[in-house]
């Protein structure tokens, strides 16, 4: 089968180190993308994929932000898909029952009321800077824009981030997608929305999801990786993505993507 669509998570995937391509990785894209559509698929912001794509030379292609939550090619937005300030106020709560830092993402906005190592870590792996600001303001702010956050991310400890997972689990199961990013963060994005229902949307009328080749190592690509034409986990994936998977590449640290792009398109 040859592939004409290639997605790509990019944390933990695509990305040799926290924050970058690889050369071999930007020398296989090269070689590939006139035949093949790159589309990079994260939970990043925009502005935390735009360099990526500009370092593999496709910025004319859409990205997949927020786990499918924001759809965007250039300066043209796609779909949007928000988690309402009604939903965020009673998140906020919960967070700060249990000492719980949130972060708010809306588009190219991330908003964080501190700084912490969480948040620079973030900033130096993102290239992103956060706005510092009063989550309670920025939440009355967007209700009254009639806006709300495409993506939240929880940051806790152990400790806290597992009793919340477990009580965000209880009352938004319905409405969000909930992820354990690690042992300390949680992240939220719309349930009505993925990055499998983001590629479904990119689909042209004479393309399928057999079209499409994935590759993912969370979670999150999950849904990718199980229904696209071809699914490939890296070697630093977690089992039960490896198990879904149709093959397990190297990983991420080893330009596991690069190296199955080189033996197999």
């Amino acid at each position: 089968m040859t592939y004409t669509i290639l997605c790509s998570d990019l944390d933990g995937t695509l990305l040799t180190t926290k924050s970058d391509v690889s050369k071999i990785t930007i020398s296989e894209i090269e070689r590939i993308k006139d035949k093949t559509q790159i589309i990079l698929v994260s939970a990043r912001m925009p502005k935390a994929m735009r360099y990526i794509q500009k370092d593999l030379g496709i910025i004319q292609e859409p990205i997949i932000c927020y786990n499918g939550a924001l759809i965007l090619k250039g300066n043209i937005e796609i779909s949007s898909t928000i988690i309402t300030t009604s939903q965020l106020e009673a998140i906020y709560n919960l967070a700060k029952k249990h000492q719980i830092k949130l972060g708010l993402y809306y588009k190219d906005e991330w908003y964080v009321e501190e700084d912490s190592e969480r948040v620079q870590k973030e900033k130096k792996h993102t290239k992103v800077d956060p706005l510092f600001k009063n989550i309670n303001t920025v939440l009355k702010e967007w209700k009254k824009k009639d806006v709300g956050a495409h993506k939240v991310m929880l940051m806790g400890t152990k400790e806290s981030t597992d009793i919340a997972f477990s009580q965000l689990q209880k009352s938004f199961s319905k409405e969000l997608n909930i992820y354990q990013s690690n042992d300390t963060l949680i992240e939220l994005s719309p349930k009505s929305v993925s990055k499998l229902s983001a590629i479904k949307e990119l689909l042209k009328k004479n393309e399928t999801l057999e079209n499409v080749i994935s590759f993912g190592d969370n979670y999150n690509d999950i849904d990718m990786l199980q229904h696209t034409g071809f699914g490939v986990a890296v070697g630093n994936a977690r089992e039960e993505v490896k198990r879904i998977a149709n093959v397990t590449t190297l990983k991420n640290t080893e330009n596991g993507v690069a190296h199955y792009i080189k033996q197999h398109l």
